[in-house]
């Protein structure tokens, strides 16, 4: 009896032990995360900054302030001020603040000081609007069963992360505002190089990597001078700096459309400003044409274009690996409610294109119902995002010395579970309501295809947490396929590995780029529209040389 109450309790005192929560001692204190059922540690709600309210709105991220005990990393941080844009968005924060600056950290459970794993930081999409690190796509623990270390960021977003104002550019010791946002990115970026080893990542082994907004982040991160050295690899899903509609805007375009805003909701003054309620603030802002978030090339955090910059050689210079989705957008993104018909469209591209429309033709030709909506999809997806990481991959290639690793994720989603019957997906990606109305005239279907933003959940591992859909076999292997290439990359530096179809890299003397189609299995061409991105190139370059003379 004595020896079964002895093992008792030994194995009572164990599974005590065992089952402690996990404690990290980080520059600003101990943190105590907690262990997930696969034993991936999971530490939430880890602030990095200060956080950005009263007399520190619009102003560059501040160090955090130290804390004494033990401070509990069991739950998100709030998410960024934002709107409900993206009907596919799912938080598991406790609601919107402007309190916003915290980061959450994966690792294996076996993880320790001296582990040095790889590590991944990464910002998550939704146009500089919307978002949070707190996603269930972006979840790390895949990733960390994989042996690396994962964090998620979150930045400030909208009015709160890219206002401009000659007042703010004359406060700032550096002559610039806006970029708000990009700079808590970069302020994360110096809080894992300074912490991420007591974790038992490897500051010196970092990777960023992001999609859509947060693919252009990399992009930006990659330009900026501030953030050279902080990491080692990038990884970009959908988009970049480098785009006609969606790029970057001068210091003073910028801080004219301050000047206008501040006329609008009269308050003049900073200070005035800075004491508008958040919630208020972002109804303001949220109003038809009161404020349009744009990158900032503002003198400090971008010194120049990041096409200069680029152009130069002076980006970061780190392999990079990128694509884009086989149908970033559908055809009615670009024929809108005309019906898909030659003439329709021979309308619309002679309209948009004037003098080039002939040029245009030939390269996305529309003879048939069929080819119009081929050639109009491709249209509105290449003009959307494909282009813009084209043009970052070829800039890098040819400008760093670096390889590049291109890929199309073509998966197209499975059917939506039943239960999502009333539901529909939208433009990028996102899902909302089906719309009652009945259109005058039945519209063709889309392409099938991946659009954007629907591989976020195959390549990071996390098809689970999402139950819109009815994930099958096919989905799953995709998803490892996917998900093996970017673990190798994040390693490594180079996406191949054992069992898995070569993925060529590409060389600033290639003619074409070699592309990986990312789907059930993996296959590799040249690339097939070179031509078209190209022409595309030329209205970009013709644009950036107007901007400049205006400047």
């Amino acid at each position: 009896m004595k020896k079964i109450f002895f093992t008792t309790i030994v194995f009572f005192i164990a599974s005590c032990v065992f089952a402690q929560a996990p404690q990290v001692k980080v520059e600003a204190g101990i943190l105590e995360g907690i262990t997930l059922s696969s034993g991936v540690q999971s530490f939430r709600g880890i602030p990095f900054a200060k956080p950005p309210v009263g007399d520190l709105r619009w102003k560059e991220p501040q160090a955090v302030v130290p804390w004494s005990g033990i401070r509990k990393a069991d739950h998100f941080g709030s998410s960024p001020m934002q709107k409900p844009i993206y009907g596919d968005m799912r938080f598991r924060s406790p609601g919107i603040s402007e309190d916003c600056l915290y980061l959450n950290v994966w690792r294996p459970q076996t993880a320790g000081s001296a582990s040095k794993l790889p590590v991944l930081v990464y910002f998550y999409g939704g146009g500089f609007n919307a978002g949070d690190g707190s996603e269930n796509r972006y979840d790390g623990e895949s990733f960390a069963k994989e042996r690396l270390i994962v964090v998620t960021v979150n930045y400030r977003l909208g009015i709160f992360g890219f206002f401009a104002h000659p007042a703010l550019t004359k406060e700032s010791p550096h002559h610039a505002s806006g970029n708000y946002g990009l700079l808590d990115q970069h302020a994360a970026l110096l809080w894992v190089k300074k912490n991420i080893a007591a974790f038992g990542g490897d500051p010196d082994a970092v990777t960023i990597g992001g999609e859509s907004a947060g693919s252009m982040s990399v992009s930006a991160q990659m330009a900026s001078p501030l953030s050279k050295g902080l990491f080692k690899r990038a990884i970009g899903q959908s988009g970049s700096v480098f785009n006609l509609r969606y790029g970057t805007i001068s210091l003073a375009e910028q801080e004219q459309q301050g000047i206008r805003f501040a006329d609008r909701v009269n308050a003049k003054e900073l200070d005035k400003l800075r004491e508008i309620p958040a919630s208020e603030l972002l109804d303001q802002a949220s109003e038809p044409e009161a404020f349009t978030t744009r990158l900032i090339v503002d003198g400090y955090f971008l010194p120049k274009s990041p096409l200069a910059i680029f152009e130069a050689g002076e980006q970061s210079k780190v392999p990079l690996l990128a694509g884009w989705t086989s149908t970033e957008a559908p055809y009615t993104a670009y024929m809108g409610k005309s019906y898909p018909s030659p003439e329709n469209y021979e309308k619309l591209v002679r309209t948009q294109y004037g003098a080039k429309a002939d040029e245009v033709l030939k390269l996305y030709p529309g003879k048939t119902e069929m080819e119009v909506i081929r050639s109009s999809t491709a249209l509105a997806s290449d003009n959307f995002i494909v282009y813009s990481t084209w043009k970052w991959l070829d800039l890098q290639r040819k400008n760093s010395g670096q390889p590049v690793f291109v890929y199309i994720f073509s998966k197209p989603r499975p059917a939506m579970q039943p239960a999502y019957s009333d539901v529909q997906t939208g433009l990028a990606g996102g899902i909302s309501k089906k719309s009652q109305k009945q259109p005058k005239e039945k519209m063709p279907e889309p392409l099938p295809g991946a659009f954007h933003a629907s591989d976020i959940e195959y390549l990071l591992g996390n098809l689970r947490s999402n139950d819109v859909f009815a994930w099958t076999d096919d989905d799953y292997r995709a998803s490892r396929l996917g998900q093996n290439y970017f673990v190798n990359f994040i390693k490594t530096g180079d996406p191949n590995g054992k069992g898995l179809s070569q993925w060529p890299k590409t060389l600033g003397k290639d003619k074409r780029m070699n592309i990986l189609n990312l789907n059930v299995d993996a296959k590799t061409s040249p690339e097939e529209f070179r031509d078209r991105y190209l022409f595309l190139d030329k209205l970009f370059m013709d644009q950036a040389q107007k901007d400049r003379e205006t400047l």
